[in-house]
């Protein structure tokens, strides 16, 4: 909890933001300056996330007791940052102390959950799992609003927000909540998951879904290892973690080389933030394909990390939090009017033409549902057939818009010596 002179503090020296699109050629330069606290560089690399802006660079410094990070920021469309509403949003954001600020257009995942009932769901992985959830929830009259699942090592993860299928509102009656209770955690447990399987109601406040998905793998300990298939060796999405001691400053050095991916910034974040660690120094830079991080952290408490467990343990939470959201399968994005059942129906085609769901993004706006599915096949290693999306598409109905990206596997970086972007000002050593 902030004590009344940190508070006070905060409230003497506001946060201050500067959003430039002069000085870089091909970017916006957003500046933050603030005093510092814990988990104010995951707030911001956040607002920019939910944004979709992608963060081409970053240099962060928190040394002492005041905050300064740089970020150079381009739009989805690889353009700078020149809207004015989108600007006006992130200064809007970033300057106030609000724990929550209504989105700028709705897709992000801070909502009041008082409109909506907020399901989480934890259990081993298994095709035809969303499926089952969704006819669950169908049959017992509720509508999903938007939902995110995410599947890593065997496990998987979701938040869904539902809402009475009649009245369009939470699902208040205790005794009908109790039976979504029931019913969703035996569909968890299949035949052999009886003792981690997990339903979980949400208590009202706010929450940012992508965030608490983290937190539930982490808390699932997704991030310890299981056997790779050979594609997965093979397939260049392995990221190359280290993790090494500062000799002079009693920092820990951690570097990640890896395919570079929307969000990745935050999803590492998100990471040393919940598994409290704070990042004293840190640089991004991304290349065409490749992204490098660097950062230079310690413990809440100001220790580095001590013991080799720990330092192995740093490693698997960082490779599992980029890995989580990263997938070689096949994107598949169906835009179409909302209706109770819709999402049961859809995976259950999915399901029925041997689709597994690898990771999903439901949301639905104005009546519409937009949602995205990234689905592997169920029997193979192979590549989706582009008969069984014909056959998807003719089942779903042309009045349903069905877009397909197939997301081409990446060749692995190429192994270069080690350099520290910060080697000047630190001297390292590994242990």
């Amino acid at each position: 909890m902030e004590d009344e002179y940190a508070k006070l503090i905060r409230r003497m020296n506001p946060p201050r933001v500067t959003i430039d699109n002069k000085s870089s050629p091909d970017a916006t330069v957003i500046q933050v300056e603030s005093v510092n606290k814990h988990g104010i560089l995951l707030e911001v690399v956040q607002v920019l996330s939910d944004l979709d802006l992608v963060i081409k660079k970053a240099y962060i410094s928190s040394d002492g007791g005041w905050f300064m990070e740089v970020f150079n920021v381009i739009d989805h469309d690889g353009s700078k940052v020149r809207d004015d509403g989108v600007v006006n949003y992130i200064k809007k954001v970033l300057e106030s102390d609000a724990i929550y600020v209504p989105s700028l257009n709705g897709s992000v995942g801070l909502k009041p959950s008082e409109d909506y009932t907020s399901i989480e769901l934890v259990g081993t992985d298994r095709p035809g799992l969303l499926s089952e959830v969704s006819a669950v929830l169908t049959d017992l009259g509720c509508n999903v609003v938007d939902a995110e699942i995410w599947t890593h090592n065997a496990r998987a993860a979701a938040v869904v927000h539902v809402t009475d299928g009649k009245t369009n509102f939470a699902v208040e009656d205790p005794k009908r909540l109790s039976t979504i209770k029931k019913l969703l955690r035996n569909v968890l447990k299949g035949n052999n998951d009886l003792e981690t399987a997990k339903m979980t109601l949400s208590a009202p406040g706010y929450m940012h879904r992508q965030r608490r998905l983290h937190q539930i793998m982490f808390a699932e300990r997704d991030y310890e290892k299981v056997e790779k298939t050979e594609q997965e060796k093979e397939s260049g999405l392995r990221p190359h973690v280290t993790v090494m001691d500062c000799v002079e400053k009693d920092y820990t050095v951690v570097t990640m080389r890896c395919v570079d991916r929307p969000k990745l910034l935050f999803d590492v974040i998100c990471t040393l933030t919940d598994m409290q660690y704070v990042v004293f120094h840190g640089v991004v830079h991304t290349g065409d394909t490749e992204a490098y991080q660097e950062y230079y952290i310690r413990h809440v408490d100001g220790s580095p990390v001590s013991s080799e467990a720990e330092r192995e343990r740093v490693m698997q939470c960082l490779e599992a939090a980029i890995e989580r959201r990263t997938s070689e399968a096949l994107e598949l994005e169906l835009c179409t009017a909302d209706r109770v059942g819709l999402l049961s129906d859809i995976t259950r085609i999915f399901r029925e033409n041997s689709l597994c769901i690898k990771r999903a993004e439901i949301s639905t706006e104005g009546g519409t549902a937009k949602d995205k599915f990234y689905v592997t096949d169920m029997t193979s290693n192979n590549p989706v057939d582009p008969k069984t999306i014909d056959s998807i598409q003719r089942q779903i109905g042309e009045q349903a818009a069905l877009h397909v990206r197939w997301k081409s596997s990446q060749s692995p970086p190429e192994e270069t010596t080690m350099s520290f972007l910060f080697g000047n000002l630190f001297k390292w050593q590994s242990s």
